[in-house]
């Protein structure tokens, strides 16, 4: 790994210094331990809704919402008895005595949080391993619990995992994961970038900073996992993580702060360049005919991780002024359109934000009014075209919307909350990752 002699400073989402002088090479999701343990949670974590598995054989409503079992509901006590369940699970999902397979019980029972061992993801191919060997137990762990014959096992399992396998994904499943199914996956390392708006949005508490930056974690983790960070790429990718993600040299906090009373996306473009000529990052070159200033920089990645920042600020400046998150795509295509027309540089991501920016205005609320900012994710034909700087951005809008989506983040994601928004590594990622440099 190249390493790399300039050194940025860590903020928090309330402007305070987390950590001073580091270089950048120690934020890279190859060797930040921080960074390291989030991605292994995630792969090793799987969330059981026992109240939700107790309702849905209870009712026959197993695989989903719009099925339904009729004359075979089963009044099973499954979360009076989660404390025996979670025995039986972890007994058949632990590999050996002392590993680091763990049951955290969440809810009064109604939901458990189960960690795999390490073992059983090295002795996979894919992450498949978790969910599924976590599925078998809870199947296995309820019939035990209540005697369950051969002729009601299938309705029990069709309880815990939905209607797999005759559907490739396990539709109406009570177990989740952060991670879809590799099939649903849009291209080689696009794993991690296939994660919902408005689970990042749950897990982060509802927090814009803190959810953006776990949602650019994840996307730069993937950036590296497809290669996109190989060679010159790397110290690219790594700047604008730091800068957008992480809150480098509290860039975007001061952006926010200093328009957040009574600025627009105009006023964060004033700033953002008056603070790079400030950092000496960009300057005033050749004067045009009519007048115009052509900016010039010797460093196009850091003013590119500058441009990132701004990006997320002005997000943040127009959606919260609004509290809506629709918003969001006019404010990732017109603050880097007017970036680029006030310094005669390149916006974000070298006009691949503005790019996704146009089609997802169209995806998300225009004519074509597909869904709201928050079902969307990076693995989307719309989303995913920037490397990584999009769905962060996302993330801050939703995380402070107030009730204008169609899917809320609470209608479709309160479980991610509830478990993995439970741990300080998906809940306050940027004191996670800075304390681990």
């Amino acid at each position: 790994m190249a390493k790399y002699s300039e050194t940025i400073d860590l903020y928090d989402d309330e402007g305070k210094l987390l950590k001073s002088g580091v270089t950048l090479d120690k934020i890279s999701p190859v060797t930040n331990p921080g960074i390291r343990k989030i991605i292994d949670l995630t792969k090793r974590t799987i969330a059981v809704n026992l109240g939700g598995l107790e309702s849905a054989l209870a009712s026959g409503k197993v695989g989903g919402k719009f099925n339904q079992v009729l004359g075979r509901g089963k009044d099973f006590s499954i979360v009076k008895d989660s404390g025996a369940i979670a025995e039986k699970i972890k007994s058949m999902v632990q590999v050996a005595e002392g590993d680091d397979t763990k049951i955290t019980t969440v809810g009064n029972g109604k939901m458990l949080m189960v960690e795999v061992p390490s073992a059983r993801l090295q002795a996979a191919a894919t992450y498949d391993a978790a969910i599924t060997s976590v599925a078998m137990a809870t199947t296995l762990a309820v019939m035990d619990q209540y005697n369950v014959d051969m002729f009601d096992g299938s309705y029990v399992k069709a309880g815990v995992m939905g209607t797999y396998p005759q559907t490739m994904d396990m539709q109406g499943a009570n177990v989740v994961s952060i991670l879809s199914i590799p099939q649903n996956n849009e291209g080689l390392g696009y794993a991690l970038r296939n994660v919902g708006v408005n689970q990042f949005v749950m897990m982060t508490h509802r927090n814009a900073m803190q959810g953006a930056a776990l949602a650019s974690t994840y996307e730069q983790a993937a950036e590296f996992e497809m290669g996109m960070a190989i060679g010159p790429f790397e110290r690219a990718q790594l700047l604008g993580y730091a800068y957008q993600g992480l809150n480098a040299n509290n860039l975007v906090y001061d952006l926010v702060k200093k328009n957040g009373q009574t600025g627009t996306i105009g006023t964060v473009v004033q700033s953002l360049v008056e603070r790079g000529i400030e950092d000496k990052v960009i300057k005033a070159g050749k004067k045009g005919k009519s007048g115009f200033i052509f900016y010039e920089t010797k460093d196009p990645m850091l003013w590119n991780a500058y441009a990132a920042a701004g990006t997320l600020a002005a997000t943040m400046v127009n959606c919260g002024a609004g509290r809506f998150a629709q918003a969001v795509s006019s404010s990732l295509l017109y603050f880097n359109d007017l970036l680029e027309h006030e310094t005669g540089l390149p916006g974000c991501d070298y006009g691949r934000v503005m790019g996704v920016a146009v089609g997802f205005s169209f995806f998300s609320h225009s004519i074509y009014g597909g869904g709201s900012p928050g079902v969307f994710n990076g693995n989307h034909v719309v989303t995913r075209h920037a490397a990584g700087f999009g769905i962060p951005c996302l993330v801050s809008a939703v995380a402070l919307d107030a009730g204008t989506q169609m899917f809320t983040a609470e209608s479709t994601a309160k479980i991610y909350q509830d478990t993995f928004g439970q741990l300080p590594e998906f809940k306050t990622p940027m004191q996670t990752i800075a304390k681990s440099v």
